[in-house]
């Protein structure tokens, strides 16, 4: 968008159509010498944009949506406008074949959310919470351990805020699904990152805690991705299929994870 709008000035356009919020929405700016102006607000010109790099208006320059604490944590845009994330350099949502958006909407359909209580167990940038809302489920528990998470969503226009269906609580599930009621979740979105960063998430015990919330019947859909065993030594779908039919369930494979339903006792 910023090169557009220096070709737009050297062009010598006046007016200018273009998306500031990632492609959720049209705006027209004016275009002067020594800036940009929409909403009747100066914008400065970017001396220099980082390739790959999303960047937000602070009140005094545009910065890139990125943090370092424990680890480099950083909004990443895609041909699509709904943006993925990195944390050090590792993609979080899947991007080759289409929106991460849109990869959240088929996989929420999985669990058919209308009229549902819903679990979200990485909240991340609040895709599955949005396409759960839209799908008409009653209420959505989101838990989201990374506070660095949490601010890329304040600056993310695709993430929902939370609200009166949406309880969005920072944490860590592990932790925290204690406080779940036996049977009081309907279906479960569980999208962890990958094995090696958060083995805990893929755990017998985490694993048994869903089912303990989840009533009868109820679905859980698991993002595994496909990891190449040859490379990593790990059949990670086969084993998540494994404990979570110890936990009591029935699995069976869909997409990039599984599908899994509890059994009744």
């Amino acid at each position: 968008m910023h090169a557009q709008l220096l070709a737009a000035r050297d062009r010598g356009e006046q007016e200018f159509q273009c998306s500031l919020d990632l492609g959720r929405s049209q705006a027209r700016v004016r275009i002067l010498a020594s800036a940009w102006e929409w909403d009747g607000r100066p914008f400065p010109y970017p001396d220099n944009c980082r390739a790959r790099t999303i960047y937000y208006w602070s009140g005094q320059a545009f910065l890139p949506v990125a943090r370092f604490t424990s680890s480099l944590i950083k909004l990443i845009p895609t041909p699509w406008g709904p943006p993925t994330f990195e944390i050090d350099g590792i993609k979080m949502l899947p991007t080759e074949r289409l929106s991460p958006f849109e990869d959240a909407r088929l996989k929420v359909a999985s669990i058919e959310p209308r009229g549902k209580s819903i679990l979200d167990t990485c909240g991340g940038l609040g895709y599955f919470a949005h396409w759960c809302l839209l799908g008409e489920a009653v209420r959505v528990l989101s838990f989201e351990k990374s506070a660095d998470v949490m601010w890329l969503r304040t600056l993310n226009p695709w993430s929902p805020a939370g609200g009166d269906r949406l309880n969005l609580i920072p944490g860590d599930v592990c932790e925290l699904i204690g406080n779940v009621p036996d049977g009081s979740i309907d279906a479960v979105l569980h999208d962890p990152p990958r094995f090696g960063i958060a083995g805990e998430l893929y755990s017998q015990s985490f694993y048994d805690a869903l089912a303990r919330v989840l009533r009868r019947n109820g679905r859980l859909f698991h993002y595994t991705g496909a990891p190449n065993r040859l490379t990593s030594g790990r059949d990670v779908p086969g084993e998540v299929s494994r404990r979570l039919s110890k936990a009591g369930f029935t699995v069976q494979p869909r997409g990039d994870g599984v599908l899994a339903h509890k059994r009744s006792k």
